[in-house]
């Protein structure tokens, strides 16, 4: 619940400070004083945006700030998702400078404004004239018989197979379209499929045809040169072979009188070793490497065929091009295997569509459950506020398609004359009929939501006399189990027990005060006569306040 606001250089509010109770707060004051200043300040620190200058003198930071008691209303994951430090009170800050820059608080946490919003949801309901017009939103009437029916569960359940079946739904137009787009191409694919099967490209051949044709174009000069090895190597008399052997032998005779020439010849030993090695490996060379003018024209056309398809593809590579050849294997696969995939997407689809029915189901039960009570209520309410023969009915269709609602429209009917059937609430209640019946769904949802603060701003406008009285010993009783904060000019129901504040102007300036007994008296007197409170204006007060 709201335990105290202050306010700073707001509008035309130089600077208050409010101590709320926590049950019932009247706030009146004349038209004019700032009531609708002192809601909106509110709405800033809750989360709205800054529309146009906040500030009264431009030279000074907006400063809104208020303490709140939230231990026992759930909001402990809010908290917590937002990496906000939990505590029983907290305060709440907005700051708005001259430029109109805004900075928010949690504790001393700095939050964004979305976050701000979130919190300020769960923490105050501000009902203000022109709330009433959301009786004309389905989304609305739907949400509140949703809460009355306790759907929470099963609406997240459904909200998750609805968010799957819409994907999977996705998937099936995009895989349809792709299809669709694939066939078009079909024949030019199976041709590109064929000519790369014919080809038979296999991994790293491109490099290696290229090397063996590299060796066969220059088959004459490496076998010159390889013939030129072994020459040197292995002639008769002047071979290089020979003539190491011949000193190998020599060095190794001398090693009784010549030690060092044992160590020579070992090393003679392993380069004459080594030698015969690579004549041997030039030999095997040599019988390998032929100048054949058609193994050679075999590896130019197959070289040939490799270039023109990576031309033909644009592959920036060989690999680019093996890349490309099983891409169009896929795509000829999917055209071959699309029709018996489609078929398993849509069984996949009907069968989230049948979980997601089943749930609907077990939500429209649960809403045409509580409809009879929740009616009866509502009329019993209204009946209190004057409307004797008034009658409420909730009518509930269901519908094919899924909404983010479930499978039903919500529809209030409502009359307030015995003759007249009852038709949407939207097209046929006046201003005063709508301000009764949100006032009748706020009462029955307090029992069922566990918000800290209501906030009515004239919610009772258009009634009087008897009704007003009525109306406000409803948002009394609603004040026995929250904080409710009610902005009224009715003297019947500024009367209800509970704190006083009037809302005034002084100096230009918007003040706040709570009243004491003898203050609340003249000021309600005031409220039934005008500005000249009479003697039988202030006896009709006290009777008023019992």
């Amino acid at each position: 619940m709201l335990k105290s606001i202050t306010i700073e250089n707001y509008a035309l509010i130089e600077s208050l400070h409010v101590e709320w109770d926590e049950h019932l707060n009247i706030i009146t004051g004349e038209t004019g004083a700032g009531k609708s200043i002192l809601l909106g300040a509110l709405g800033m620190l809750l989360g709205a945006k800054n529309e146009g200058q906040a500030t009264k003198d431009i030279t000074k930071n907006c400063v809104i700030e208020a303490t709140f008691s939230i231990d026992g209303y759930g909001l402990e994951q809010i908290f917590e998702d937002n990496d906000l430090d939990y505590e029983s009170e907290i305060t709440i800050r907005r700051i708005i400078t001259p430029a109109g820059k805004s900075r928010s608080f949690v504790g001393d946490m700095p939050v964004q404004l979305a976050t701000l919003k979130e919190l300020g949801s769960r923490l105050i309901d501000i009902h203000s004239q022109h709330q009433n017009l959301i009786l004309s939103s389905e989304e609305f009437r739907t949400a509140t018989l949703d809460t009355l029916a306790s759907n929470e569960a099963l609406l997240e359940e459904y909200t998750s197979l609805l968010g799957r079946l819409t994907a999977l739904r996705a998937e099936y137009r995009k895989m349809e379209s792709e299809m669709e787009a694939a066939r078009k191409d079909e024949e030019w694919l199976r041709y590109t499929v064929e000519e790369f099967r014919a080809a038979k490209l296999r991994e790293g051949e491109q490099a290696e045809t290229e090397q063996k044709l590299a060796i066969l174009e220059s088959a004459d000069r490496i076998g010159e040169a390889l013939t030129t090895l072994r020459n040197t190597l292995d002639e008769e008399e002047l071979g290089v072979l020979v003539a190491l052997s011949r000193s190998e032998r020599e060095l190794s005779a001398l090693g009784e009188s010549y030690p060092a020439g044992n160590t020579l010849a070992e090393r003679i030993h392993a380069v004459v070793e080594e030698l015969k090695d690579i004549s041997a490996t030039a030999s095997d060379e040599a019988e390998d490497i032929d100048a054949d003018p058609e193994k050679l024209q075999k590896l130019s056309d197959r070289l040939n065929t490799i270039y023109s398809l990576e031309i033909k593809h644009r592959a920036e590579s060989y690999d680019d091009l093996l890349a490309k050849a099983k891409e169009f294997e896929r795509r000829l696969a999917s055209i071959d295997n699309s029709d018996s995939e489609l078929l398993k997407k849509r069984e996949e689809i009907a069968s989230l569509e049948a979980e997601c029915r089943d749930v609907a189901t077990k939500i429209h039960d649960a809403r045409v459950a509580v409809c009879a009570g929740f009616e009866e209520k509502i009329v019993a309410i209204l009946q209190k506020l004057g409307m004797e023969d008034a009658r409420f009915e909730v009518a509930i269709t269901p519908i094919d398609t899924f909404t983010p609602n479930g499978t039903d429209s919500i529809a209030y009917l409502f009359t307030a004359n015995r003759t007249t059937k009852p038709a949407p609430i939207e097209r046929i209640a006046s201003g005063g009929e709508l301000s009764r019946v949100m006032l009748a769904l706020k009462a029955i949802l307090v029992e069922k939501i566990k918000l800290p603060t209501v906030i009515f701003d004239e919610i009772d406008t258009g009634v009087s006399g008897r009704i007003a009285d009525a109306m406000g010993e409803i948002i009394a009783d609603m004040a026995t189990k929250m904080q409710v904060v009610d902005i009224t000019h009715l003297p019947q129901v500024a009367s209800k027990s509970g704190a006083h504040f009037v809302v005034y102007k002084s100096e230009g300036k918007t003040n706040i005060r709570r009243l004491t007994k003898a203050e609340r008296i003249d000021e309600i007197a005031k409220m039934l006569s005008g500005s000249e409170i009479s003697d039988a204006a202030r006896k009709q007060a006290k009777i008023l306040l019992g």
